[in-house]
Order: C-alpha cells, then sequence, then structure tokens
C-alpha cells in the first residue's frame, strides 16, 4: 500500500511539473512583445521538440500553415521558447511575427535535402557559386507583407561549416542558401536577434521595400569562404541600425543584379539608410558596393560606422559589362581601426555569369561624397581605379585623417576625378584638381551639419 501512495505521489509531481511547464511556457508566450498580433501560437503546440537532435521541418511548415489563418483576423505570433530547434528550410507568410525568446536557437539541418531547390534570381541568371539553380534559404518569404522576425535576443545558426567544406572540396551540386531571404515583400522588420554561421549570407532581402534591421548580431568563421552579413539587393526604403556585423567576406554589401540580367531586370538599390554599426570583414569589406550593382545603385545615407579587423574598409566594386550605376552616395562619421586598405574603387571585378557579357555596358560611377573618417593603423589609405571610357567622378573626400601603420602606401589613383579638403595624408592629384569645387558633391553641405535620418519601424 505504501508503495502504491508512493508511486502516486510520483506521478502527481510529474502531472504537476508539466502543468507547471506549460503554465510557464504560456506565461513567457504572452510577455513576449507580440508585434501587435492579437493571436499567438507555440511550435511546441505543432509537435517541435527542441533537443537539437529531432528535425522539426514538418512542425515548422504546419504552424505557419495554421498561422495563416489569422492573415484577415490581424495575424499571428509563433512563439519559439527556449531549446535547440533543428530544422530545414520553411517558408514564412504575411501577417506573422516569428518570435524566439531568449535561449532559443534555431538550427539548420546539415542535410542537404532539407534545403530544397529553387530557381537562380532572375537578377543574377545563375546562383552564388555555381550556374544554374540554388539552395533555398532556411527562412524563406515570397510575395509578403507585415512580417517580423524577432525576439529576446534567440539565435539562428545555419551550421554552415558543412556547406563550407562542400565548396572548398568542390563537392556542391548547387549554390550554397543563406539564412533569412525575402523575395518580392515589403514591410519587413528583422530585429534583436542574433544569426551564425550562415552557408552564404545572412540577411538577404531582394527585390523589396520597406525594410528595417534593427539591433543584430551577425557572425560567421573569419575563414568561412564568401559568407556575408546583410545584403540589399535591388531593394528601396531600407534602413539598418545599431547592429554589429563580423564574417569573412563583405559585411554590409548593396547589389542589385548581375550583368545583362541585371541590366534587363532593371530594378536598382535605393533609398538606403545605414546608422551606427560595428562591422569586421577579414578578407572582404566591412561595407561594399557591388560588385554585381547592374540594376543601380544610389540615395544612400550611410553615418556613424565603426569598422576594426578588416582587409578592406568602404569599397565601390564593378566591371565593365556590368552596365548600371552607383551615385548619389553620402558616407559620414567613419572610424576605422586596423586595416589595410581603407577605401577602394575599382573597375575591375572580372567575373560575370556567363560569357555573353557585353563589355560595352560600362558602368558609371558618381558623386560619391565620404567626409568625417578617422583611420588607425591604415596599411593603404585608398585605391582608386576607374574604367577606360567610364572613369569614376565627383568622388569628394573631406576631413578625413588616416594614421598609417609602418611601411606603408597612401593613395593609388588611375581614371578617377574628384574633390577633396582637410585629407591627410594628401590625396592623389586626381582628387586635387584646383578647378574642382565642392559644388560637384552630393550631399556635402547636409553632411556637414550631420543630419541623420533614423530608421522607421514598420
Amino acid at each position: 500500500m505504501k508503495g502504491l501512495v508512493v508511486v502516486l505521489a510520483l506521478l502527481l509531481a510529474a502531472a504537476l511539473g508539466s502543468v507547471r511547464g506549460e503554465l510557464e511556457l504560456r506565461r513567457l508566450r504572452d510577455q513576449a512583445p507580440p508585434g501587435s498580433r492579437p493571436h499567438s501560437v507555440t511550435i511546441t503546440e505543432f509537435g517541435a521538440v527542441g533537443d537539437g537532435k529531432t528535425l522539426n521541418t514538418v512542425p515548422f511548415q504546419n504552424a505557419v500553415f495554421y498561422v495563416r489563418s489569422f492573415a484577415d483576423k490581424g495575424g499571428a505570433q509563433l512563439y519559439v521558447p527556449k531549446g535547440r530547434w533543428l530544422t530545414g528550410s520553411f517558408n514564412l507568410t504575411s501577417h506573422l511575427t516569428l518570435y524566439l525568446e531568449k535561449g532559443a536557437v534555431i538550427i539548420g539541418s546539415k542535410e542537404s535535402s532539407q534545403w530544397p531547390i529553387v530557381e537562380p534570381l532572375p537578377s543574377y541568371g545563375q546562383g552564388l557559386d555555381l550556374p544554374g539553380p540554388r539552395h533555398r534559404s532556411l527562412i524563406n518569404g515570397y510575395n509578403l507583407t507585415d512580417v517580423v522576425i524577432t525576439g529576446n535576443n534567440g539565435v539562428i545558426d545555419g551550421q554552415g561549416s558543412v556547406w563550407w567544406q562542400w565548396l572548398r572540396s568542390h563537392k556542391l551540386n548547387h549554390s550554397r542558401p543563406h539564412l533569412v531571404e525575402f523575395l518580392h515583400s515589403e514591410e519587413i522588420v528583422i530585429s534583436n536577434l542574433t544569426f551564425l554561421n550562415s552557408p552564404a549570407w545572412s540577411i538577404h532581402p531582394v527585390y523589396c521595400s520597406n525594410v528595417t534591421v534593427h539591433n543584430v548580431t551577425i557572425e560567421s568563421s573569419l575563414d568561412a569562404p564568401r559568407t556575408d552579413g546583410i545584403v540589399p539587393d535591388s531593394c528601396s526604403n531600407l534602413c539598418i541600425e545599431d547592429s554589429t556585423v563580423s564574417v569573412s567576406h563583405d559585411a554590409i554589401s548593396l547589389k542589385s543584379g548581375w550583368d545583362k540580367y541585371g541590366i534587363s531586370f532593371g530594378r536598382p538599390t535605393s533609398d538606403i539608410h545605414i546608422n551606427r554599426v560595428n562591422l569586421l570583414s577579414s578578407s572582404g569589406a566591412a561595407l561594399a558596393f557591388g560588385s554585381e550593382m547592374s540594376g543601380g545603385i544610389s540615395d544612400i545615407h550611410v553615418n556613424h560606422l565603426r569598422i576594426r579587423d578588416s582587409y578592406k574598409g568602404i569599397s565601390f566594386k564593378t566591371s565593365p559589362g556590368r552596365g548600371g550605376y552607383i551615385k548619389q552616395v553620402a558616407i559620414s562619421d567613419v572610424q576605422m581601426e586596423n586595416v589595410h586598405v581603407g577605401i577602394e574603387f575599382t573597375g575591375n571585378c572580372s567575373s560575370h555569369p556567363d560569357a555573353s557579357f557585353d563589355p560595352s555596358a560600362l558602368p558609371v560611377i558618381n558623386q560619391i561624397t565620404l567626409k568625417n573618417l578617422i583611420g588607425t593603423n591604415i596599411s593603404v589609405a585608398g585605391v582608386l581605379s576607374g574604367i577606360d571610357g567610364s572613369p569614376f567622378t565627383a568622388i569628394c573626400l573631406s576631413h578625413l585623417n588616416f594614421s598609417m601603420a609602418a611601411d606603408s602606401a597612401s593613395w593609388s589613383c588611375s581614371k578617377v576625378a574628384g574633390y577633396s579638403e582637410m585629407v591627410f595624408p594628401e590625396p592623389c592629384t586626381e582628387l586635387r584638381d584646383p578647378s574642382s569645387s565642392s559644388s560637384i558633391c552630393f550631399s556635402l553641405s547636409r553632411l556637414a551639419v550631420n543630419v541623420e535620418p533614423g530608421c522607421f519601424l514598420v
């Protein structure tokens, strides 16, 4: 009898513990900022197990399918509690908030079969690594509106090392996937999360508008191949602020399509604001423009960059065959430390999606203003190399002071023209034309009063 009482007591305690656990889960879910969503569900309601081993692709897919029913009722929140949630690729839906609680980690599967094959982007004509189709990203949105991916510093980990090994050993069958990708979408917010070890790029909005990336941390191994951080691609009205990116290739890279595919698609990247970000790029550039810029890049405003331990600080990249333009760019208040090349302009990025590119499609680089740059331990102040028949013009440097590393070079310039004032070390003669004046410069007077537009939260 006594044994029966003990067993019943243990069963009762277990039941009470389970109830308490469920109540605590509901309490945390209900306390999570709802993103103005009147409805909320938890991933465990769809059979997900957060043990880091159980594959949860189907629970994530089923959860998103379920919350579609709330689209005309104000939308819904999908809550991911503490745990390690292994999954393959899944799609989101409109009017959704995906919320990751503190201690919640969404883990990308190491099985390539969990990342379906999709067509290449029409503005690129092929995948990032190989001709033909590509793997779909871990978290995707297509033709969506009003989507929030946020949390209490939850984590999305792509476990990219296996993809990096396949790329190095030439065992990839299709181009690598990204962590988060939105196509043809609007009113997107990504905030308060950490992104780790993407197979390729971490956050890739393409053909999107009204996008905010706020308070995110992005990290990958510094020897990983071509792992970019945030890549706005043929997007408009986009803002990145208060974030930290530390990757092997370009930390923030603005793009708009590749050669004839980008030219024919014809969607530029424009009206971009980047404020208060910390960047590190071990083998690329902290802030990059191009080289895939065939749809055009313009009206870019960057303030308060902190760049450290990087191969290049700020880089503008293009090539004959790209067409398009990079113009009306204003960058202000930048601190660099331990950077090999502070400023780069190059017209010699010779990669092309195929051999049928038109070398007479020359890009235009014009009206680029960099103001209030301070650098310490800079090896090369700047390398500026334009294109025969299409020199880079109206490149303006104002109030730039680089403390150079020992045995370092200063400036190298060819096929460029512009204006400079208060620059040390003294720039090349192409940027000191006495016939030039600040009137050729984009937004130089506005930058002088330090206007810093903030991000909008949609």
